[in-house]
């Protein structure tokens, strides 16, 4: 059969046409599949006026960090082939160049905050941005104990204090706006509840961690603060697929825990769209947005798809006390789970190319 690939770098409206393309031509038993989705797709997002930021096709100038990281790297290639002008602002800024040679090429900018001289680059860089975003962070997948759990607060704190800091030095009517990261963890755990950008916080230690996250973030004096509460990112080559593809290809896979957990998750495609939406449209984007698919899964779902979508079988599966064995309290975030909506995007008319965690892993594991 004869496939349509979705295009690693496209807009939101580049990847809207796909998905329209693919459910119009995708194979099927019957005639072409046409739903109201695909038939409602859009040319464009929606837009800000010129007053309030740049508009959508207009060139931005944008300072990342954490664009070294998985979501990062994907956010400074998507921005940089739709022509803007990208600054990388990173710990060091020569080990950055080698590690996205790609971004070095393409004429991404880069500033260090340790530098030989002790000069601070990060105020320079963002002055004449349009957006900045503040992905920095350590990973939560890595083995937690108490000292790794004061390293995943305080490498978000530092750093989201540090641009803050910076976005507040410059003139009022020079400030960029600012998408600042957190995660779905901000609500806790639940198996039955659904949770909105309205929902309260939960009272674990995730919850905590990133109601800091976005205390922080709100400190900034810029018009238009966004926080994206990011579900389980897919994508091959990281995150939570980075780990459990591979297992899977090599038939090893099976569902984690009991796999009634609730997973809410988004291709990486959609949530560097995202991202972009919200720096193209900050005042529509300003406050909370669920950085999520439309339709959550549950665990035993998501390897059911993966199996499905590698040809694979999923018939080994990892009990509970075994992954809490290997990543101590960091096993949460697998055994433990929330139902999360986006309905602030859905709401914003953001068009989602992905909204299905089937046909998602079916692009991540040709």
């Amino acid at each position: 059969a004869t496939m349509i690939a979705a295009p690693i770098n496209a807009s939101p409206a580049a990847l809207c046409a796909w998905r329209a393309a693919r459910q119009l031509r995708s194979p099927a038993t019957g005639p072409p599949r046409r739903n109201a989705r695909a038939l409602r797709c859009k040319a464009e997002s929606p837009s800000a006026s010129a007053s309030d930021a740049p508009a959508v096709g207009k060139k931005m100038v944008v300072a990342v960090t954490g664009a070294t990281g998985f979501v990062g790297k994907a956010l400074v290639d998507s921005l940089l082939a739709d022509g803007h002008e990208v600054r990388v602002l990173t710990r060091d800024a020569n080990k950055a160049r080698v590690t996205m040679p790609n971004a070095f090429f393409n004429g991404a900018k880069f500033f260090g905050w340790d530098t030989a001289s002790g000069k601070i680059e990060w105020y320079d860089a963002l002055k004449g941005c349009t957006g900045v975003v503040n992905l920095a962070g350590a990973s939560i997948s890595d083995p937690w104990n108490e000292q790794y759990k004061k390293t995943l607060v305080k490498s978000r704190l530092q750093t989201t204090k540090r641009i803050v800091d910076a976005i507040n030095k410059l003139p009022e009517k020079e400030r960029p706006s600012l998408v600042s990261g957190s995660a779905v963890g901000y609500y806790g755990v639940s198996k039955k509840a659904t949770f909105d950008e309205n929902s309260k916080p939960g009272n674990d230690f995730l919850s905590g961690l990133c109601v800091q996250w976005e205390a922080a973030a709100d400190r900034c004096e810029t018009n238009y603060v966004t926080k994206i509460r990011t579900g389980v990112v897919l994508e091959k080559g990281g995150g939570a697929m980075g780990k459990i593809l591979p297992v899977f290809q090599l038939y090893g896979g099976g569902i984690l825990g009991k796999g009634d957990q609730v997973v809410s998750w988004i291709h990486r495609a959609d949530l560097v769209n995202l991202i972009k939406a919200s720096l193209e449209n900050p005042k529509t984007y300003r406050g909370v947005v669920n950085g999520v698919a439309p339709n959550p899964t549950t665990m035993a779902g998501l390897c059911a798809a993966t199996a499905a979508a590698t040809n694979r079988p999923n018939w080994l599966p990892v009990p509970g006390f075994a992954l809490k064995l290997l990543l101590g309290e960091g096993a949460t975030v697998v055994l433990d789970g929330q139902r999360v909506v986006p309905k602030k995007a859905l709401a914003n008319g953001f068009e989602f190319a992905y909204e299905n965690v089937e046909e998602a892993l079916e692009a991540i594991a040709r």
